[in-house]
């Protein structure tokens, strides 16, 4: 029997097995599902196996969602959420475990472009902190930049950030809308971030927009680390598709620095990184 026959009779067996404890005890898979987003990336190690087989046959079900304004609508309501905190708790392990390993390295490169600007860059800005372990991260990695703001939807999330790295004084946390704190605090020789999954809740339009905005604020520099369905060619699909199940947006993210006026020094990506792909863009005015 063949590796992929095999895994097949066992994706079948689990949601199986899944379906029988979801009908046996209903109020724990209630808990399980009651937000959509959660349940997709609720650490698997926090689940003992019954909840694991609960939940990979909750996701198996989830109905497909092909309204554009509504998914980017359902996703932000998740993220000003108190229960995102949830979400970024889980995740604290993906710092050392998949930021580390699989993307610093983009920082490295950003180092070297750094090198050959006359200009200083004294503000480093990331959009969507999430619990605000890349910021603190960045903060030892450039001793040069002064600033370093971690913006995020979450007000609650925030608090906690503010209290975590109280001690690092060159980092500050705020509650914002990425597009109004451009409007209200942007100004040039900033560095922008995003990591893990942050542009991807965008519609194709708004992120346009967005980029532009930060364009015109003059001498910039972005990072952008986001997935990508496996499947999206940027080729022979130049625009922006549905990926996962929560959905989200994969979008041509090359494309769209372009249009706004970006210079590209770096592009990649990492297949199979995650179940999809892992999209690497550096980008400078």
């Amino acid at each position: 029997m063949s590796i992929s026959n095999q895994s097949n009779i066992i994706h079948k067996l689990a949601a199986v097995l899944g379906n029988i404890l979801v009908f046996l005890f209903p109020k724990k898979a209630s808990e399980l599902s009651k937000n959509r987003i959660t349940l997709i990336h609720k650490n698997k190690n926090n689940l003992n196996i019954p909840e694991r087989l609960m939940r990979f046959a909750l996701v198996n079900k989830l109905d497909k969602i092909q309204d554009y304004d509504k998914i980017a609508e359902m996703n932000r309501n998740f993220w000003v959420n108190k229960e995102a905190t949830e979400l970024f708790s889980d995740t604290e392990d993906k710092f050392e475990n998949d930021f580390l390993p699989n993307c610093s390295f983009v920082f490295d490169l950003l180092k070297k472009e750094l090198l050959n600007e006359s200009e200083e860059f004294d503000t480093l800005v990331e959009i969507g902190t999430g619990n605000g372990e890349v910021l603190n991260y960045l903060s030892a990695e450039f001793p040069q930049i002064n600033r370093f703001v971690g913006i995020d939807l979450s007000s609650d999330q925030i608090e906690i950030n503010k209290e975590r790295f109280s001690n690092n004084k060159r980092v500050e946390f705020v509650t914002a809308d990425a597009s109004d704190w451009v409007n209200q605090h942007g100004s040039s020789n900033t560095i922008f971030v995003s990591s893990d999954g942050v542009l991807e809740y965008f519609l194709e339009q708004q992120l346009q927009e967005f980029l532009n905005q930060v364009y015109r604020l003059g001498k910039t520099f972005f990072v952008a680390i986001e997935p990508n369905g496996v499947d999206h060619n940027f080729e022979t699909n130049p625009n922006s598709q549905l990926y996962g199940k929560e959905p989200s947006f994969s979008h041509n993210y090359p494309k769209l620095f372009k249009n706004a006026g970006f210079n590209l020094w770096h592009f990649s990506q990492k297949t199979g990184f995650k179940g999809g792909t892992q999209t690497f863009v550096g980008a400078k005015y």
